[in-house]
């Protein structure tokens, strides 16, 4: 009977050694108190605390964090603005007092400076420029919050701009304007290629027109050269040059009217060119047409028939 009377106790003891063993993770940071005060900082592995006198007053990680801290703001010409600002921050590893007992909560002291040099940043930039020096931002920022934050034990690692909003009818317009910019260098392109082809066109037309003129220079050249060697052709054989001249121009006369009769489809007509042979050139050709009519005809009545 005696024996179960120390059963709670041993069970009480176990419990109590048993707490007196932790484990700290890896990258993770344990301060013990002793009696409310601080006693010790344990790293990573397996630690003893003494049982009820030490406790685990906190844990502190060590890894790197990331806090996303959303502004807005106004820049200087009077647009309103979103930033979203990311930062990077670590608890030194030597300065894990000053981080647990300094500061309790520094997500709201990292904001509070990120507003603050935002504010102070962006409001002397155009809105164009917020987007362009989005990096000077970025550095006065960390560069802010390390000579605060260092003398509560963390270390700013990086601060980064991730994100630039401005209002929605602030982004229409820029839209606009850049469709507007697009459409005027497109149509300043299209100018230029047009006068390209305009100028080329009349180039290759007066080319073209010199050639053309060269050549008829160069036909006539040949005609009244080879016109010259029939009249010495014909003066050789007694003919003066008045009398070649004109069996020359008779030669061509009949010459183009057998070439025109050769052509089943010519449509060239050779008419008079003295202003008295009018009223003989309308007679002829109304005897023409009457003539023709009537071989028409006759055509016509002596055509045999179809047999059926």
């Amino acid at each position: 009977m005696g024996s179960f009377f120390y059963i709670p106790f041993i069970f009480l003891g176990l419990i109590i050694l048993i707490s007196a063993f932790f484990i700290v993770k890896q990258q993770t940071a344990v301060v013990i108190e002793r009696f409310g005060k601080f006693h010790s900082i344990r790293h990573s592995g397996l630690h003893m605390k003494i049982p009820l006198v030490d406790r685990i007053a906190g844990r502190l990680s060590l890894k790197i964090q990331q806090l996303d801290v959303i502004i807005e703001t106004k820049t200087l010409d009077d647009v309103f603005v979103r930033l979203k600002v990311s930062v990077q921050y670590k608890v030194i590893r030597d300065k894990v007092y000053d981080a647990f007992y300094k500061l309790d909560y520094p997500h709201d002291q990292i904001t509070s400076y990120v507003f603050d040099v935002v504010r102070a940043e962006v409001p002397k930039m155009k809105l164009d420029d917020v987007f362009v020096r989005k990096d000077d931002i970025a550095i006065a920022v960390k560069s802010e919050l390390n000579e605060a934050m260092m003398t509560y034990g963390y270390d700013i690692i990086k601060t980064l701009v991730t994100d630039i909003d401005p209002d929605a009818q602030v982004k229409e317009a820029m839209n606009r304007i850049n469709a507007s910019e697009r459409e005027k260098i497109a149509a300043q392109f299209e100018g230029d290629a047009a006068r390209i082809l305009i100028v080329e066109k009349a180039k290759a037309e007066a080319e073209s027109k010199r050639l053309q003129g060269q050549g008829i220079a160069d036909q006539r050249r040949e005609i009244a050269r080879g016109l010259e060697e029939s009249v010495e052709v014909l003066n050789k054989v007694g003919i003066n040059s008045q009398e070649a001249s004109a069996l020359i121009v008779v030669t061509q006369h009949y010459d183009t009217l057998q070439s025109i009769g050769q052509e089943t489809n010519s449509n060239l007509i050779l008419l008079p060119n003295s202003p008295q042979a009018g009223s003989q050139m309308l007679n002829d050709m109304v005897a023409s047409f009457t003539a023709s009519n009537q071989i028409g005809e006759a055509m016509k009545k002596n055509k045999p028939k179809k047999l059926e």
